[in-house]
């Protein structure tokens, strides 16, 4: 895997549990971080990444199930419709896949990398991307919605994560 500037926090980084700040007005900085984070994002091969998952407290995703890269800041969804329960994986809690319900549709506000209002209209996987990034921002993970049973059969995986992510920090 190639070696980016940006690094993915895991689980029991306190960061991914707080909500992200609002970006007031996007900046030459905010665009290299959305540059890196784009670039963080491909090399572990995901196709979605918050600005939370690699330490900043802003509301910056990167998006790209493989029809183009969206870079969005302060998303909101403004709307869902339908349903959809899909698999999912999170760069920041590895090795773990729950089955997640979702909305089938969004549609999205945001701003784009030049601070233009910009406004999506998402289905299916990439509507779920968006969610899943949008949750990030709000420090939700996929591991808030498995049902009881399910969160029993994770419990051991966190809690090695949750250890790993602590000696992690006090190795620094």
């Amino acid at each position: 895997m190639p070696e980016t500037k940006l690094k993915v926090n895991v689980f029991g980084d306190p960061i991914l549990r707080k909500k992200a700040k609002s970006v007031k007005q996007v900046t030459a900085e905010h665009r290299k971080i959305l540059n890196l984070m784009a670039e963080s994002m491909y090399a572990h091969s995901g196709i979605g990444l918050a600005a939370p998952q690699v330490g900043i407290s802003a509301q910056l995703i990167v998006v790209d199930i493989g029809e183009g890269l969206y870079k969005l800041v302060n998303p909101k969804i403004v709307k869902r419709q339908g349903s959809q329960a899909i698999q999912e994986g999170c760069l920041s809690v590895p090795g773990v896949c729950v089955k997640v319900r979702r909305a089938k549709q969004v549609w999205v506000e945001a701003l784009n990398e030049n601070n233009c209002a910009l406004k999506l209209e998402a289905k299916d996987l990439f509507a779920c991307v968006l969610q899943h990034e949008v949750d990030h921002l709000e420090g939700r993970l996929i591991i808030d919605y498995p049902s009881f049973i399910e969160k029993l059969k994770i419990k051991r995986k966190l809690a090695a994560l949750k250890s790993e992510s602590k000696t992690c920090k006090l190795q620094l």
